[in-house]
C-alpha cells in the first residue's frame, strides 16, 4: 500500500466515474431508442414500425432511472454546505 495513494478510494472513485460517465448517457440513449424500433429492410412498405408496450415501458423505465440519479445529485450538491 502505497502512503501517498489510497487505492480503496481511487477504484471506487474510478467505478462511480465510469457509471454516471458512461453509464447515464448509455442508459438515456436506450431510453431514447426503445420506443423507436430499426425499419426492416426487407419489407417494401413505407410504414415505420410501430413500438409496442415493451419499448415504452423500456424507455419509461431508463428515463426514471436517470432522473433518479439527477435528483440524486443535486441532492448531495445541495446537502453539503
Amino acid at each position: 500500500m502505497n502512503s501517498w495513494i489510497n487505492l480503496d478510494a481511487l477504484w471506487k472513485i474510478i467505478a462511480v466515474g465510469v457509471l454516471v460517465g458512461a453509464g447515464l448517457p448509455a442508459l438515456f440513449a436506450i431510453g431514447v431508442r426503445a420506443p423507436n424500433p430499426p425499419a426492416r429492410t426487407d419489407s417494401a412498405a413505407a410504414t415505420p414500425p410501430a413500438a409496442g408496450p415493451i419499448g415504452y415501458l423500456v424507455a419509461a423505465v431508463c428515463f426514471a432511472v436517470v432522473l433518479a440519479a439527477i435528483g440524486w445529485g443535486v441532492s448531495v450538491i445541495v446537502s453539503h454546505r
